[in-house]
């Protein structure tokens, strides 16, 4: 499944002030971009606009799958995304959350196998809400990236890993972005080393 995603002249505000405007690109099936800039640039609000979680103020996104537009209010259902913003349900055990979730957008592995490849196996039927904060970032993970999704968003992907966390997160990548569009919002040159593509956001502030 072919993805690609174009912006033409969008702009996001906040109130009075212009988070970013005049952005366009296009992103396609395939490649990895990095969506870089300082604190406060307007990184994450970005990959909110592209998720559809929060609207664009000007100019236009649209979509298309091989070849043929799809409605940008349709965008979502081809999109995994991890973000520090988004919240697990706590009251469930991580078994319990991916066969939630799997309701709704179908995963590639069974719940068993995938706590394993983010080493959460012993973890499996205990409550998230006696988590680590790693350990609630490796799940956020293993759900966006075991997601049957051609499009993969990540902001901050390594925020709370230690060293064998952030070693997980590259084997995720190196195992499961082929023919994907993966798009990362950081300022961490660690999180998206294995990009081809950088678009720095403070270009895009008139």
């Amino acid at each position: 499944m072919l993805m690609t995603i174009s912006l033409q002249n969008t702009g996001k505000r906040f109130n009075r002030e212009w988070i970013f405007r005049n952005f366009s690109y296009q992103f396609d099936a395939g490649n990895a971009y990095a969506i870089t800039g300082a604190n406060g640039a307007g990184k994450s609000t970005l990959l909110q606009v592209l998720a559809g979680a929060t609207l664009h103020n000007e100019g236009s996104i649209s979509a298309s799958v091989n070849g043929k537009p799809i409605a940008t209010d349709n965008l979502y259902n081809y999109i995994a995304i991890s973000a520090p913003y988004l919240e697990l349900i706590e009251e469930m055990t991580a078994l319990e959350f991916l066969d939630f979730h799997s309701k709704f957008k179908p995963l590639s592995q069974t719940p068993d196998i995938i706590l394993s490849s983010v080493d959460l196996s012993n973890a499996a039927k205990k409550q998230i809400r006696y988590y680590s904060s790693g350990m609630k970032q490796r799940l956020k993970l293993a759900q966006a990236f075991y997601t049957e999704a051609p499009i993969l968003l990540l902001d901050e992907p390594t925020t709370n890993l230690d060293a064998s966390g952030i070693a997980i997160y590259l084997q995720l990548v190196q195992l499961l972005t082929k023919d994907r569009l993966v798009i990362v919002s950081s300022n961490n040159a660690d999180e998206y080393r294995f990009c081809n593509a950088e678009v720095t956001l403070g270009d895009y502030k008139k």
